[in-house]
């Protein structure tokens, strides 16, 4: 049988998925077994082998006698495969963000997901400077002549994409800010913005430090997580715009500590 182009483009697509469906087990149970998510997912046992393998490689879990385990407390799913998780909500989150911009303004945005979303949406903006500490963030930018686009440099973390460590800190620190995009990995009323790296933490941290106004674009589930490393405390953010799908307690928790919630 000839497999077409369009069917091998999408092999890729299909394993990316199964592995976020993997991580997300492992995420919810800690440990589980080959044989079991082969069941799960429908394929083979073999196949199953082969996916573990490759997350192994990466460092987001590690193999144990018969499947697999989280690597460490706080498991974090790699930048490539959350790109296709929460896309809807996502860009209605960026929509409202690029509503918040007007021409001129001088705008920082960290890595993420979300926040990649928010540099898409702001693009069509006549006339911005844009810094960011994220490669990927960067790359979507780059190509369009109204950005002004100035990058960090530092350590860069293949999970994320983000550019950290003292380099970026410093660069940082000369720098003024309208606004600041910050995507998080956890928000809690008493944890405040957390993320999975503590290096990123403090470069974020530090974009926060020189923003006039922050900014947390998160989708529904980050709101009420707690993840390893802190960025800020609630009193530092101005806004919070999530998604119609996040709790509501969680939500009005946020509330009652007098963060400032949007829908989208």
């Amino acid at each position: 049988m000839t497999v077409s182009r369009g069917a091998r483009n999408l092999r890729p697509r299909i394993r990316d998925s199964r592995l976020r469906s993997i991580i997300e087990v492992i995420d919810d149970n800690g440990a589980v077994g080959v044989e079991d998510l082969a069941e799960l997912l429908g394929v083979s046992t073999a196949t199953i082998r082969r996916d573990l393998a490759r997350l192994a490689d990466q460092g987001v879990i590690t193999r144990s006698h018969g499947g697999a385990m989280r690597a460490d407390v706080g498991l974090e799913v790699p930048i490539s495969y959350r790109r296709g998780t929460a896309v809807a909500q996502k860009r209605r989150i960026a929509a409202v963000a690029a509503t918040l911009i007007g021409e001129g303004a001088i705008v920082g945005i960290t890595g993420g997901t979300t926040t990649i979303a928010v540099a898409r949406a702001l693009a069509p903006v006549r006339k911005l400077t844009v810094v960011t500490n994220a490669l990927n963030v960067g790359m979507e930018l780059a190509r369009h002549r109204n950005i002004r686009l100035v990058l960090t440099g530092g350590v860069c973390r293949t999970a994320s994409f983000e550019l950290s460590g003292p380099i970026a800190e410093s660069t940082l620190s000369g720098y003024n800010l309208d606004v600041a995009f910050v995507g998080v990995d956890g928000i809690d009323v008493d944890a405040g913005c957390t993320t999975h790296d503590d290096a990123e933490a403090r470069a974020n941290a530090a974009l926060v430090k020189i923003a006039r106004h922050t900014v947390i674009v998160a989708d529904s589930s980050k709101i009420g997580r707690i993840t390893f490393a802190s960025i800020c405390p609630l009193d530092l953010v101005d806004q919070l715009i999530t998604d119609n799908e996040a709790d509501p307690q969680a939500v009005s928790r946020l509330e009652a500590a007098g963060l400032r919630v949007v829908l989208a």
